[in-house]
């Protein structure tokens, strides 16, 4: 999921998939390393750090939130922001899992609201801070061609079908690892129904839009995340994922484009739509299922204090980093190389001689016109 699903996810942009995959491992091996570290002195309760399999798993969280974070400033901001930013975030987010966790006992074992909505407001609060007028019309290169969407649906298809491994992988084995699978494949089943007919609906004479299908099919998923593996009916957890699909499909289609316009926030992936949003709704349904008594490990008051502390935290330490990656020393892209490979990587020359083909519409520039 971490290395694959969110690599090829974020592979839409046409002229930007080297950096969506490669820059991807990069922050993601850096992560996972931080991340072992900086939760290990914060949950080790003598003076070593023990490293083992839960170890690994939460190092993998504490990475996955950074990289929807990622999504959120995809193709604005340079590799060494992009790592300054892993660190910063990590050290916040373990601050935050440490609060909701070992402080406010809640219950969060998909972590729909500890990775998810944090990371996506996370990530706002920082293309807020860069925000760019420049880019306010649209940008030549923000856009997908027809390989980088289908590229974009192999990430999709991983992080569907590892999905359920993902919310239960901290669960308590038996029971409850057995319930946070079977709910969160029923989620996502009913979500990916709810995704199609609302991208259908909404868009002119029901075509689909891929970006629905890429992107919403996967909330429900990160809805049910909370509520897991609680003991809540299949049918409840196929309600969740039903909303989450339509929540996510709308707020692709209204809510992105307001983002950008009226509060400044260009959101490049649409993190909000797929992991905020649904974030947002998994901790309302851990709420009401632990005040409905679905769940004996917490109360509906700390569930409560965890979604805000989440969100709060997110925002909060998001912004402190957008001012400190606007410093010009980091060597932020101009607006005019923004999702653009060639300003960090070799790009193979018939890629560029392509690239400049298309943009002088079809004349080529190495040629002497006749």
């Amino acid at each position: 999921m971490i290395f694959v699903g969110f690599g090829f996810l974020m592979t839409f942009l046409k002229k930007y998939g080297f950096s969506s995959v490669a820059i991807n491992l990069l922050i993601a091996a850096l992560g996972l390393q931080w991340g072992t570290l900086i939760c290990g002195i914060l949950h080790s309760h003598n003076q070593k750090i023990n490293v083992g399999i839960i170890n690994m798993i939460n190092a993998d969280f504490s990475t996955a939130t950074v990289l929807i974070s990622f999504g959120a400033v995809l193709g604005k901001i340079s590799p060494i922001q992009m790592l300054i930013m892993t660190l910063l975030e990590i050290t916040v987010f373990a601050g935050n899992e440490y609060l909701v966790v070992e402080i406010f006992k809640a219950s969060d074992v998909g972590a729909s609201m500890t990775i998810h909505a944090f990371g996506a407001y996370f990530g706002l609060a920082v293309a807020g801070i860069l925000y760019r007028p420049g880019l306010r019309r649209g940008h030549a290169n923000e856009e997908s061609v027809y390989h980088s969407d289908l590229f974009a649906m192999i990430g999709t298809l991983f992080l569907w079908i590892f999905w359920p491994s993902f919310n239960s992988a901290i669960a308590d084995p038996g029971e409850k690892q057995y319930r946070a699978i079977v709910n969160t494949y029923f989620s996502l089943a009913a979500c990916v129904l709810t995704a199609y007919a609302f991208s259908s609906l909404v868009e002119h004479r029901g075509k689909l839009d891929m970006v629905h299908i890429q992107n919403a099919t996967l909330a429900g998923g990160v809805a049910v995340g909370t509520c897991a593996d609680m003991e809540i009916h299949p049918y409840i957890s196929m309600i969740i994922g039903s909303i989450a699909g339509m929540v996510s499909v709308l707020g692709f289609k209204f809510l992105t484009p307001c983002f950008a316009t009226k509060l400044r926030i260009q959101d490049t992936c649409g993190v909000h739509n797929l992991h905020g949003l649904p974030g947002v709704l998994g901790g309302l349904a851990g709420i009401a299922a632990v005040a409905l008594g679905a769940s004996d490990t917490s109360t509906s008051v700390m569930q409560t204090a965890a979604l805000g502390s989440s969100i709060g935290t997110a925002i909060g330490g998001g912004l402190i980093t957008g001012l400190i990656l606007k410093l010009p020393i980091w060597g932020q892209p101009s607006d005019q190389n923004c999702y653009d490979d060639s300003v960090y990587w070799e790009v193979p020359r018939w890629q560029e001689h392509d690239n400049r083909f298309h943009e002088h519409g079809g004349q080529d520039e190495l040629e002497p016109e006749v």
